[in-house]
């Protein structure tokens, strides 16, 4: 029988989030329903709720979670009822050109749950990036949950679900951070500190903290920053470059979306090194470069989608390393707090006070 359980939506642009009774059908083919343990205050979210994504008003808001499977559907075999599982927003197909290449990845067809939950009224909600988890219980594709250690503490190792995975995979899987390598990270936020901490865990030896914030940059330093600039005290390219013998990073990431950051990202460099953009810039930016630079630098100029992860492979992973005490998820949770403080939550990220608050039910 469908359930009605509590969550937090946006019911129109700009207004302040709603604590309302949502409708939870039992899941379909190939879909679960999961008992949420916590969910991370993610600025996408906050982007939902201004209508910087789409006008598909009323919102369920909330993705970055982890809980506990309590039904499955017809035809799922991924996970069954007790697994706990952190949620990703790219189940992949396994059918379209880039899985068929092997680069799963990059799935051009992932899956969402088919039915929709409501409203009291029968209103349906659209689910933030497919999840909708700033609830007691959500309705997902079944290939939406990644199973991971249960011993693992769900308000860590549920920001896997988004902004951790994010930095993290723009730093290591996008960019190849590699022993020995430098790297660059510009905007020290959840994204920048995941990238550091990436860099620092594959074996990177110089990496280089880049804000404008002198707490954000005394923050990067715990998550292994061995360097830090302050992008309005210095000029970010030549003082990466002094940090770097002279040449530049070999990888850059650039976790802000803002034209002037990705031309420091982009001469901040070296030769044949990569640049990483996971900074999401809104329509409206555009960054201009000389094509003779483009040529003649060499390298490669790339964007990461979700830290180009896979979250089968990606999320046991990074949950082991934590466990081991290799990864601090921990150091991201800045607060714990209830459902219906999130509309709080979102002006204390606009207001840089913390990394992430995360919701715990």
């Amino acid at each position: 029988m469908p359930q009605t359980v509590r969550g937090v939506v946006a019911l129109s642009k700009g207004a302040d989030v709603e604590v309302v009774d949502i409708v939870v059908p039992d899941p379909g083919p190939g879909e679960a329903v999961v008992r949420i343990a916590s969910c991370g205050v993610c600025h996408t979210d906050l982007h939902y709720r201004e209508g910087g994504i789409n006008d598909e008003f009323p919102f369920l808001l909330g993705h970055e979670a982890a809980g506990v499977v309590e039904a499955v559907g017809e035809g799922v075999t991924e996970v069954a009822p007790g697994d706990f599982v952190v949620l990703n927003w790219r189940a992949v197909c396994g059918q379209c050109r880039a899985c068929l290449k092997g680069k799963p990845w990059y799935c051009f067809n992932t899956a969402n749950a088919t039915q929709r939950m409501t409203l009291t009224d029968g209103t349906e909600l659209s689910p933030a990036l497919g999840i909708g988890a700033f609830i007691e219980k959500t309705l997902v594709a079944a290939g939406q949950c990644t199973k991971v250690d249960p011993e693992a503490d769900a308000a860590a190792v549920g920001l896997l679900g988004c902004g951790v995975m994010a930095g993290f995979g723009a730093a290591v899987n996008t960019g190849g951070v590699q022993r020995g390598d430098s790297v660059a990270v510009i905007g020290c936020g959840g994204v920048g500190n995941a990238a550091i901490a990436g860099a620092r865990t594959v074996g990177a030896t110089t990496i280089i903290a880049v804000d404008v914030d002198d707490a954000k940059l005394e923050t990067a330093r715990t998550f292994g920053a061995t360097h830090t600039v302050n992008g309005k005290d210095e000029d970010v390219v030549e003082r990466v470059r002094e940090l770097t013998g002279g040449f530049g990073a070999d990888v850059v990431v650039e976790a802000v979306g803002r034209p002037e950051t990705y031309e420091q990202a982009f001469y901040a460099r070296d030769l044949a090194g990569t640049v990483v953009l996971v900074g999401v810039p809104t329509p409206d930016k555009q960054v201009t470069l000389p094509m003779i630079e483009i040529f003649g630098r060499g390298g490669a100029l790339k964007s990461s989608w979700y830290g180009d992860c896979l979250p089968s492979r990606d999320f046991p992973m990074l949950v082991d390393l934590y466990r081991q005490g290799r990864f601090d998820l921990d150091a991201f949770v800045s607060e714990r707090i209830a459902l219906d403080e999130v509309e709080s939550a979102f002006d204390k990220m606009e207001r840089g006070e913390v990394l992430r608050s995360v919701v715990v039910l």
